[in-house]
């Protein structure tokens, strides 16, 4: 039976966090059977100078938006942190330099997931900072590097963010569905995830590249991930294969040796 090693999930917006749709049950199943030591978590919304990971034990529930219901404000995701496994990331990612950071905690990039994956809030939870001075080969890198945690220390990498992510051109009453630009440009990602993640950096050609990633924040966690892939070997699969209100996309993947 093959293990997951590491996900990359849209998240869209943080209403999934407290909606249950086909999304969030699709999390919920993600998370049904499996037990790791711990989660590593690479969240579009932890964008910094320099790479931080978060070394508290009871790291804080971040509430980063504005405008939504006093519901999701009231959400907190009391998991643990693990000081051990920020050790571990700190040495895995060499030469990269990675602080330890006491003020972060979990943002919704993090929780909004793992509230339906992980409910009980019982596996330990340590955040990976995004250094926005990297280009994407360097995080890709990192990525590698980082899957020793998983098949050495059964730690799940998580990266979350999305890989088409426009929101000055979202159509708040699109539903489910993708402008054509929007569902090649994911198409392609698709394409080269469960081909040949190795080849990722080559998206920065595709004629819909400026549209779909106009920042990078929220497409760089999927390079950590397919650098697992490559120095796992592992399988990789495709879920909620979806664009919605035009401009963003939850398609997700999952890795598995």
């Amino acid at each position: 039976m093959s293990t997951t090693r590491a996900l990359f999930v849209g998240h869209g917006t943080p209403m999934n966090a407290i909606e249950d749709n086909d999304f969030t049950r699709t999390w919920s199943a993600l998370g049904e059977g499996t037990t790791p030591r711990a989660i590593l978590a690479v969240s579009a919304h932890w964008y910094t100078r320099g790479t931080g990971v978060t070394a508290m034990s009871d790291p804080r529930t971040i509430h980063d938006f504005h405008g939504f219901p006093q519901e999701l404000f009231d959400v907190q995701y009391n998991a643990p942190g693990d000081p051990e496994i920020a050790e571990l990331v700190r040495d895995v990612a060499k030469p990269t330099l990675v602080q330890n950071d006491h003020d972060w905690g979990l943002d919704h990039g993090t929780w909004s997931v793992l509230k339906h994956m992980y409910p009980e809030a019982d596996i330990p939870v340590v955040q990976l900072s995004i250094d926005a001075t990297k280009p994407l080969s360097e995080h890709y890198d990192l990525g590698t590097r980082l899957a020793r945690l998983a098949t050495e220390h059964d730690v799940l990498i998580v990266g979350s963010g999305n890989v088409v992510h426009n929101l000055s051109l979202v159509d708040w009453h699109g539903g489910d569905t993708g402008f054509a630009w929007a569902d090649e440009f994911d198409e392609a990602a698709r394409d080269i995830m469960l081909g040949d993640p190795d080849r990722l950096a080559s998206l920065r050609e595709h004629a819909g590249y400026t549209r779909a990633v106009p920042t990078p924040d929220h497409f760089l966690p999927l390079a950590y991930i397919a650098g697992v892939s490559a120095a796992t070997g592992g399988s990789v699969d495709v879920f909620n294969d979806r664009r919605t209100m035009g401009s963003l996309s939850m398609t997700g993947y999952r890795v598995a040796s």
